[in-house]
């Protein structure tokens, strides 16, 4: 047989169950042809290459990015850092700032709270320095703002506004009066407004091409997209533009995408969207078939839900959907053929979605085909974690995190026992323990910006901080996340070949294209890697600098 591509005398790490490594493989028309010795290749014809025992893996897919949100990030003005360390000079920062930019429609700015040093910011506080003009502050994780009165006035936020969820996405209040301070998805109304009247295709086009490149370099074959909260519009016109792009033959990497739910009330509209995603959103290399749930929000400011109480607060957080009503959603999904992926962090969210995939599975028996996925899973109940091989539940994790700093602006090892105790701080990302029980574990990025290179996205990145669970002077990582040592627990670092698994057929399996993906096998396509460096053998610390030398998809070359 005549192939297109043969190549011999290569270390190639299959991640096939069946055959794990192999040393020579073949291409025609896109699709392996040949994996396996030497000796297979004497059937086919075409020149041949010798890699002189280079390491190649199957193409990376990364089963949790935002690409729509990232699209949004790259034209959304989000104002000025401010750089303080009182609330006192967070207000001096923006008043100047004010003063010396006028006329801006609304002000802008970027705040980690704990900049504010446990002082609470007000639209009381706002309003003197912003009298006229809108302002908008986002708080630094980008699950909360602060706004002042003007922003509330445009958006019609009264007192008697009603919380989406009370706990979870909610306007804080101070003696039943809204103070300015919204969280989680009543916060992002206030972000991007004005783009669903200026962004254009050509802006979502450059921005997803950028996207591309970052791809192409680095080998990322095929991502799961998990949507933009409260801005399905904007989200919807991205993915035309993806899909048009897919039709020209522009769109080399394949996305699953999702149509995202946050609101309780809207689950029947959400449902009846997600069908017309799917309906509409359908072409070589985007599909969509599932439906994404926040059912909670994140610790650092204290919306994901915990069984224990905050150290701190005494809050607990909030989901949005108890096991009754997780299970009749599962429901109506499983009638469509539709999978469900779920936002989890706290260990009460994660323990409620188990209990209701355990319910729809008692009633529905053989016939549940809904493929449910949780994901980041900060924090879990020791009692749920065999419970994902028992009930099928994929645990998606991003091991960019597994260092515990999230850009607190302080060591996490000082940080999280104040916040959630030190027995949970000392059990955070559990991951080799799901792993170890036979579940279904995958790897992803969840970054929601192109910034800084996209390193947050660099999934050897992602590989190294799994293994070592720190970020070290040598890690390529974003500037000032460095830490002192590896998170507690060290029995949860995982190894290379883990990491290897998680990134490439496991998540195929995720997005249900294993068929076609995630493993160097023939019949499938020929999206694979080649490093100069031997990726089994290598150094953990500053596994983050290894690059593919070349990167093919579907047998072609794309650096």
């Amino acid at each position: 047989m005549k192939a297109d591509q043969i190549i011999k005398n290569a270390k190639i790490f299959t991640s096939d169950k069946d055959r794990p490594m192999a040393c020579a493989l073949a291409v025609k028309d896109g699709k392996f042809v040949y994996v396996g010795d030497e000796a297979g290749l004497s059937a086919y014809e075409g020149e041949v290459t010798d890699l002189g025992g280079k390491f190649i893996m199957p193409g990376i897919i990364d089963s949790h990015v935002h690409i729509t949100r990232g699209v949004a990030f790259v034209f959304a003005d989000l104002g000025e850092y401010v750089k303080a360390d009182s609330k006192k000079e967070a207000l001096d920062f923006m008043a100047d700032y004010i003063k010396k930019n006028p006329g801006k429609e609304p002000y802008r700015f970027m705040l980690e709270r704990a900049s504010l040093n446990g002082e609470e910011l007000s639209k009381d506080d706002l309003d003197p320095i912003c009298p006229d003009h809108g302002l908008v502050i986002l708080e630094g994780e980008a699950h909360s703002v602060w706004v002042n009165s003007k922003m509330l006035e445009h958006h019609g936020i009264t007192d008697e506004t009603p919380d989406p969820v009370p706990g979870l996405a909610y306007f804080v209040r101070k003696d039943g009066h809204i103070t300015g301070n919204a969280f989680e998805s009543t916060s992002w109304p206030f972000l991007f407004e004005q783009l669903r009247k200026s962004l254009t295709a050509e802006q979502i086009e450059t921005a997803v091409s950028h996207w591309l490149a970052f791809c192409k370099e680095y080998g990322v074959s095929a991502v799961f997209d998990a949507g933009f909260p409260e801005h399905n519009d904007i989200h919807e016109r991205i993915y035309a533009v993806m899909r048009d792009m897919d039709r020209q033959g522009r769109l080399p990497v394949y996305v699953d995408g999702c149509y995202i739910l946050t609101n309780p009330r809207k689950v029947k509209e959400a449902l009846e969207e997600t069908k017309r995603f799917n309906r509409e959103f359908t072409t070589e290399h985007l599909k969509v078939h599932t439906l994404k749930i926040l059912m909670d929000g994140t610790l650092k400011i204290e919306t994901a839900a915990m069984m224990t109480p905050y150290v701190d607060t005494g809050l607990s957080g909030a989901t949005p959907f108890n096991e009754e009503e997780i299970a009749d959603i599962l429901k109506e999904l499983n009638k469509e053929g539709l999978d469900l992926h779920i936002h989890c962090v706290g260990e009460r969210s994660g323990h409620v979605v188990l209990d209701g995939v355990e319910l729809a599975r008692k009633e529905l028996g053989d016939a549940f085909r809904v493929k449910v996925t949780i994901t980041h899973m900060w924090i879990q109940d020791d009692a749920d974690l065999d419970r994902f091989a028992k009930l099928g539940v994929i645990a998606n994790y991003t091991p960019a995190w597994h260092n515990g700093n999230m850009g607190l602006g302080c060591e996490p090892f000082e940080f999280w026992p104040d916040l959630i105790g030190e027995e949970r701080s000392k059990k955070m990302f559990r991951s080799k323990t799901v792993w170890d029980s036979g579940a279904l574990v995958t790897w992803s990025s969840d970054d929601v910006s192109f910034a800084d290179g996209l390193i947050t996205w660099n999934p050897y990145y992602g590989m190294e901080v799994g293994m070592t669970r720190w970020i070290s002077t040598k890690t390529k990582a974003p500037q000032g996340q460095a830490t002192k040592g590896p998170l507690d627990p060290p029995g949860e670092k995982m190894n290379i070949e883990e990491m290897i698994l998680g990134y490439t057929i496991n998540g195929a399996k995720q997005l249900g294209i294993e068929a076609s993906k995630g493993s160097i096998e023939a019949g499938k396509d020929a999206d694979f890697l080649v490093f100069d460096n031997d990726l089994m053998t290598a150094e953990h610390e500053g596994f983050s600098h290894i690059l593919p030398k070349d990167v093919y998809f579907a047998g072609k070359k794309m650096n």
